[in-house]
């Protein structure tokens, strides 16, 4: 079944809409990330993290020194003695939760929880969890104060739509002295997305009606002293005389998370500066004893640290999948927001409308420019439009916006394969509105024989066996002189009109109209080897389809037309003459002139439908004639024999 064109154009435009959105859909769940994870992983490259943060880290060095885990916690005391009192540090951070006592040295733990309150430098982290407390008792005590674990002040700005509470029901379940001393907490929850990796920190979590801060945040606050922060809907703002603090963030059910701006890093796991815990416990002892340092406190002058564990062992390996690294330390990842933070230099996504309007737009225009220009000119915008796109792309992620990458630029492909639909249908329409208007000007037959041999036409035929069929109006100039150039060409159109359709039903093609003469042939270039006989079946029925219109112009009282028809058959020329230029297909020696001066005998002997012999020939067995004579054509030095057809025989 043929579908319209008007039909074929709404179905690519249905199939459009549809394909968009379902490859937006699935797309933007397969690619979104990747695409993130690698822009993310080519940019950090040129972002040195900043040297004013310290690592200190249990990792396999301290194992080996200090003997296998788990330790006694007075070591932690060790660690925060130093940082606390024989370095300047403006703050250190502890991403660590004590939760279970220490059953082999319950007097250390006892130590350790009457000793951590008085680091007045120490921000020590807070996990939020979905699941409510279970085991404490007195969980109103344990949230009550929570709230006075961080000396922060929230004014919250944000709409109404935002002020709904988290979901975390309860948090870390701290050994209670433990909790009860430690001065600074803040929390350390990370958003692993579906994929596995985190690209989002929680800033602020909306708990128990109150807003608690980050670690990072948390120790941004001890290091600058900037007490007062203002949430919006779109950032976190602070301000004094050194610091400016404006973040972008997003806030989605009760929680306000930002994403994370990676640096660089050596060796796929730490981006900041690391030094062995054991080196720290060492020099801590032997300033104690009057002995040299290993680790000089000077290097911790103004300095920001992070203690934690990263070690290859059950218990201490805290290694986290980042966009730059399957090995990323989680430890790094608290340093690196704090890093966001200090120097008020955060990574920005861009909203899934905006990522919706950019894919759209580039498919528009690539739509557009595949429709509109020529195809070499088109691909080529196209290929420039999708390398700019890929440069826009890496600047944006250069200065830490997340735009998409592979989306746009699967969509413009995309836009391609119907771009080009849509020129096929519309090339495809006007190629038929072309062959339509040439077939009113030469044989529809010759035309797709033109079409079809479109890289081959030349000038130059071939010699073939035709039959020519020659049919002139009979008195046409006197009846031209009765009637206004207006009537007559109304009747030539109406008679052309009549036979045109018979000389193409019988497989010949109408070569030309001459005046009130027309010349038809058969045999080429529709190969047909009883061209004579169609020939001659095609003159019988033009005969009676003009019988039929005279009366019908008699009744419109315009003057009888009779036509007289000559058939030759025999060898000719057929193909192209004319010039480079201008070509014409046409049927050109002795077997047309022959035609023609047949016709001419019709005058002569008072009939309408001569044949010459050969023709005959080919049809006696088909039709019932009268042999008139030989005759003598203009141009041949023999007379030929031509026949008068009576009708044709019955099959």
């Amino acid at each position: 079944m043929e579908i319209s064109h008007k039909k074929s154009l709404i179905l690519l435009t249905v199939a459009s809409v549809v394909v968009f959105f379902l490859v937006y859909l699935i797309g933007h769940t397969i690619f979104q990330h990747k695409s993130y994870n690698f822009m993310v992983k080519q940019t950090s490259v040129n972002k040195a993290a900043s040297d004013d943060i310290i690592l200190v880290v249990i990792d396999n060095e301290s194992l080996a020194k200090l003997g296998r885990w788990p330790w006694k916690r007075t070591v932690f005391l060790e660690i925060f003695d130093y940082l606390e009192n024989y370095t300047s540090t403006k703050v250190y951070g502890f991403d660590a939760v004590i939760i279970a006592p220490d059953t082999d040295f319950p007097e250390n733990d006892k130590r350790f929880s009457d000793n951590i309150g008085r680091f007045e430098k120490l921000v020590a982290g807070v996990g939020f969890m979905y699941e409510p407390f279970k085991e404490i008792s007195d969980k109103d005590i344990f949230n009550e104060m929570l709230f006075f674990k961080s000396d922060i002040n929230f004014t919250d700005k944000r709409s109404t739509k935002y002020k709904t509470q988290s979901p975390y029901k309860s948090f870390t379940p701290f050994l209670k002295e433990y909790f009860y001393n430690i001065q600074n907490l803040g929390a350390v929850n990370t958003l692993q997305d579906a994929d596995g990796y985190i690209r989002r920190v929680d800033q602020v979590i909306s708990y128990n009606g109150r807003l608690y801060p980050s670690l990072a945040l948390l120790m941004f606050s001890k290091a600058t002293g900037i007490k007062d922060f203002t949430i919006t809907d779109n950032y976190i703002l602070a301000k004094n005389d050194k610091h400016t603090l404006k973040m972008p963030i997003v806030n989605s059910n009760g929680v306000a998370y930002s994403f994370l701006s990676y640096y660089k890093t050596h060796d796929g796991v730490y981006s900041h500066r690391k030094i062995s815990a054991s080196d720290i416990i060492e020099s801590s002892r032997n300033i104690k004893i009057g002995k040299k340092p290993k680790i000089d406190p000077e290097i911790f002058n103004n300095k920001i640290v992070f203690v934690g564990s990263n070690a290859n062992s059950q218990a201490l390996q805290d290694v986290k999948r980042t966009p730059i690294s399957d090995t990323f330390a989680g430890l790094d990842i608290q340093a690196t927001n704090f890093n966001n933070i200090y120097e008020n230099k955060f990574f920005r996504g861009v909203s899934p409308l905006y990522s919706f309007i950019t894919i759209l737009t580039v498919f528009i225009l690539v739509l557009l420019l595949i429709c509109t220009l020529p195809i070499p000119v088109a691909l080529m915008c196209t290929s420039l439009v999708m390398f700019l796109y890929f440069i826009f792309t890496f600047i944006m992620y250069h200065h830490r916006i997340g735009v998409g990458l592979i989306m746009p630029e699967v969509f413009m492909l995309i836009a391609i394969g119907f771009g080009y639909s849509y020129r096929y249908l519309v090339e495809g329409r006007k190629k038929e509105k072309i062959q339509s208007a040439m077939g009113k000007y030469i044989s529809k037959d010759v035309m797709k024989n033109v079409v079809s041999n479109i890289d081959s036409v030349k000038l130059g035929g071939k010699r073939a066996c035709v039959t020519v069929l020659f049919a002139d109006i009979r008195g046409f100039t006197s009846i031209s002189e009765q009637l206004s150039a207006e009537e007559v060409t109304n009747i030539l159109n109406e008679y052309f009109s009549a036979i045109a359709p018979v000389i193409e039903k019988h497989n010949g093609i109408l070569n030309k109209f001459m005046g009130d003469a027309v010349l038809a042939v058969f045999g080429e270039p529709i190969k047909n080897e009883n061209h004579a006989v169609d020939a001659v079946k095609c003159a019988d029925e033009m005969l009676k389809k003009v019988k039929q219109l005279q009366g019908k112009w008699l009744d419109e009282g315009k003057p009888k037309i009779e036509i007289g028809i000559g058939i030759s058959t025999g060898e000719a020329f057929v193909g192209n003459i004319g010039s480079e230029e201008r070509l014409e297909y046409t049927v050109i020696g002795d077997t047309v002139n022959t035609a023609s001066r047949i016709e001419n005998y019709n005058k002569v002997y008072k009939t309408k439908f001569l044949i010459s012999e050969e023709t005959f020939l080919r049809v006696q067995k088909y039709v019932d004639v009268i042999k008139i004579r030989e005759v003598t054509i203009r141009g041949k030095s023999k007379k030929i024999n031509i026949y008068e057809v009576l009708r044709i025989l019955p099959e």
